[in-house]
């Protein structure tokens, strides 16, 4: 770790502040999340479609406002979108908090979502402008902090819920408004460098620009190639653990084996993520680094439809390792295909952008993304239905590991094809003349 933070004071403090930044998100909302359906199932006694209905809020609030929140950045400059996404967190973690009708809760859990969906695409793009030429080692160092935050958030959340869900609440919106003084008076002001056009005296109009985007034939490629990545890293949270309480039961020794597969898949990554970085960016390309970290996270669940032809004990030791150890051995490796591909993976969004309306990009990028984890997760819901009731408990496994081997072959050939290497720097207006559907508007 000390190599680490030796590595983050050799970026502007402005990288550095970044970094600290993430942290903190992450540390704040997940001391809060993963006890907030408890709370409102618990002491509030909502039904259990209130209580997806009021998480499902906050999902599509970030995930549909992505694109809008990346535009406003590129728009108004980075910096005002971070301080704007932290004092809606404030608002909405003080407001889920401190109210109990459920008209209240799906407004404060709405804030939330969008709050994420204004400051994750300025964030990221504000790091990828500072960090310049270094931005693949500034991502990995970037993802460190990111995943920090979410493995010792929830600690803290459980000591803290353990005494009242509301102080929990409060002390996360009292960290994102200590974080939004220090963004405001720390964090420079950095506009992106998208804002006029050729001629530098006009701005394209911001629907044009959108029609440019779309039209971006390998930027959408890339961005559809790579919901299987999302898919399957999320499984962590979806299919391990439901697996884990299935063979395992829900009782101690289920959440503590959860426990443990979450701790061993952030550690991995805050100890390992700057070195496989460093070793990847020595030996290949950013196209088969993506090929490469997508088909280890398709190894992960290896592990995992082995046991599947393991015959399955009544109880004792054997049911329990065949619980626990196949998760424990696919969450690393889930992890390993995350540190390979994720600086590459932020550094291709920039590159196949031109280096214009990055934020944008990364908004339109988190938006596809979003959408395909929630059908991934959908479908993966159903294969672990399926198998159940079939009695076919590879299907899932089966599935995922289809999925990865599909995704990365479309990455390798998108690799192999040329269409991952950097784009001339154009506009987006010429991107959509040349698509023919739209015009640049007339200059006066």
């Amino acid at each position: 770790m000390k190599g680490t933070f030796a590595q983050v004071r050799t970026y502007e403090r402005s990288v550095q502040l970044l970094m600290i930044n993430q942290f903190t998100i992450n540390f704040g909302f997940y001391m809060l999340m993963p006890y907030l359906a408890t709370h409102l199932a618990g002491p509030l006694g909502l039904a259990g479609w209130l209580v997806g209905l009021i998480l499902g809020v906050r999902n599509f609030s970030q995930q549909g406002m992505f694109l809008v929140g990346g535009a406003l950045a590129d728009h108004f400059g980075y910096k005002p979108m971070i301080i704007a996404g932290m004092v809606l967190r404030i608002v909405g973690f003080s407001t889920l908090g401190l109210v109990d009708s459920v008209a209240a809760l799906i407004a404060a859990s709405a804030a939330t979502g969008l709050a994420g969906a204004l400051f994750n695409p300025a964030t990221r793009a504000y790091l990828a402008a500072d960090a310049g030429e270094r931005r693949v080692e500034a991502f990995a160092l970037f993802n460190v902090f990111y995943q920090a935050g979410i493995l010792l958030g929830p600690l803290v959340g459980m000591v803290l819920t353990g005494v009242d869900f509301r102080v929990t609440c409060l002390v996360a919106a009292g960290i994102f408004a200590v974080l939004s003084a220090v963004q405001v008076g720390a964090l420079p002001a950095r506009q992106g460098n998208d804002t006029t056009s050729e001629e530098g005296s006009r701005r394209e109009n911001v629907l044009t620009q959108w029609r440019g985007m779309l039209a971006n034939r390998p930027f959408l490629l890339f961005s559809t190639a790579m919901i299987g990545s999302y898919v399957m890293s999320f499984q962590v949270y979806l299919a391990l653990p439901l697996e884990v309480g299935c063979l395992g039961g829900e009782g101690r020794f289920g959440t503590a084996a959860v426990a443990a597969m979450f701790a061993v898949s952030g550690l991995s990554t805050i100890l390992f993520q700057t070195r496989v970085t460093a070793w990847c960016k020595a030996r290949m390309e950013a196209g088969r680094a993506l090929t490469w970290g997508v088909l280890t996270m398709a190894v992960g669940f290896v592990p995992l439809l082995a046991a599947t032809a393991v015959p399955l004990p009544d109880h004792g030791v054997g049911l329990w390792l065949l619980a626990a150890v196949p998760p424990m051995l696919s969450a690393p490796l889930l992890a390993l295909g995350t540190m390979i591909a994720y600086p590459f993976e932020m550094d291709t969004i920039i590159r196949l952008s031109g280096d214009r309306l990055v934020a944008t990009h990364y908004g339109l990028y988190n938006t596809i993304c979003g959408i395909g984890i929630t059908l991934g997760n959908l479908l993966t819901g159903v294969a672990l239905d399926s198998a159940r009731a079939a009695g076919m408990s590879a299907l899932p496994w089966l599935t995922l590991l289809a999925l990865g081997l599909v995704c990365s072959a479309a990455l390798y050939g998108l690799h192999r094809t040329g269409l991952l290497a950097p784009p001339m720097a154009v506009t987006m207006t010429q991107i959509a003349e040349k698509a023919g559907i739209g015009r640049a508007p007339s200059p006066g």
